[in-house]
């Protein structure tokens, strides 16, 4: 007999009632590699993840999220774009993704911010993507960003989602560097996966 069928309190989600959550990503390998990995490593869960990647702006992104999402009336509980700060204008990233409903997992200056954090804390201001790479080289030799592999992260990810959370700027003030909110979306996958 299993745990639900022994206990008439709870009773196991339909597929209806599972989560679904999708992610998509500014960049077309490094941060859908990771998300992918992320669902793999968390095996058959309560939640459905599912993620895409597009090589667009960040307002674009959102929008392209939007009509992804409209297109699929409620398959999906919680839209997430995943972007870099880089030289976009975020600030009308952020408006349309509040006109849309969409969450925004944000990194300045990039998703290899959160890759680092992983391995190491990070409180210094950082140049840009060749500064944030050469980092975390130290401590992943083999990165590249065309072939992210998630088992060299996996077991960082608690210290990662506690060291972005350090990072975050109280709520009103603007996006500081470095910083990233990526924690927010990988705490929700893995709080609705059980």
């Amino acid at each position: 007999m299993r745990w639900h069928e022994a206990n008439p309190r709870r009773r196991p989600r339909s597929r209806e009632e599972r989560p679904a959550i999708l992610v998509y990503c500014g960049a077309l390998r490094t941060e859908r590699d990771y998300f992918t990995g992320l669902k793999r490593a968390l095996g058959r869960t309560a939640v459905t993840v599912e993620v895409r990647g597009d090589g667009k702006s960040p307002k674009q992104l959102v929008r392209r999220a939007a009509e992804f999402r409209d297109q699929r009336p409620g398959k999906f509980t919680e839209v997430w774009c995943v972007v870099d700060v880089d030289e976009f204008d975020i600030a009308a990233a952020i408006a349309e993704a509040t006109r849309e409903r969409i969450h925004m997992a944000v990194s300045n200056p990039c998703f290899e911010l959160w890759l680092l954090l992983h391995h190491a804390d990070c409180r210094a201001h950082c140049a840009g993507y060749s500064e944030v790479a050469a980092r975390l080289k130290k401590y992943v030799p083999t990165y590249d960003k065309s072939r992210l592999d998630f088992t060299v992260y996996a077991a960082g990810v608690s210290d990662a989602i506690k060291r972005a959370r350090d990072l975050a700027p109280p709520p009103g003030e603007p996006l500081r560097n470095p910083s990233t909110s990526v924690w927010r979306l990988v705490e929700t996958i893995m709080e609705n996966a059980s």
